[in-house]
């Protein structure tokens, strides 16, 4: 299982933990992690919008709400209320996973800050006017490819100059 959030005004997305047999322990723990820093995908947010898994506890909302958060359950069987997270989740399958045989939690953790990595740097993101963070930016000079895992996530930018 990987449990990870969007920051849906910038797109912005954080793993917040990876394990095979996950449990409420390990999601408490998670999600105190995520709200003690000063840094964390929760600070200064308002609302976390999750699906009704049990292992989102009382626990896990109680820690959620002494940060400020307002733990938001969605109702069942409705997955278009929670689209971006549906499509983040669509878009690393499609794009990666699916490709890939990977053989260890080692393994699947590099895959995904690879494509984290590609996703806040090179992706270009349609529904918030295209903006992306760019590692490469430039109007003149060659054009370039970047390649991550093997060629299986690619984009095209100018060097600078």
């Amino acid at each position: 299982m990987v449990l990870c959030a969007i920051d849906l005004s910038t797109r912005r997305v954080e793993i917040l933990g990876v394990k095979s047999d996950p449990n409420s322990v390990w999601m408490e723990q998670v999600v105190r992690n995520a709200t003690d820093s000063e840094d964390g995908i929760f600070t200064g947010k308002g609302y976390l919008i999750h699906d009704r898994d049990p292992l989102f506890t009382v626990g896990f909302e109680m820690i959620l709400q002494s940060a400020g958060v307002t733990s938001v359950r969605l109702p069942p069987k409705s997955p278009n209320l929670n689209a971006y997270a549906e499509r983040l989740v669509r878009s690393i399958k499609e794009e990666c996973l699916s490709k890939l045989i990977l053989s260890s939690e080692l393994r699947l953790r590099h895959v995904l800050s690879e494509y984290l990595e590609y996703h806040h740097h090179e992706r270009i993101h349609q529904g918030i006017a295209r903006i992306i963070d760019p590692r490469h930016q430039g109007r003149k000079g060659d054009i370039i490819c970047i390649e991550r895992l093997g060629g299986r996530l690619k984009s095209h930018h100018r060097q600078v100059a």
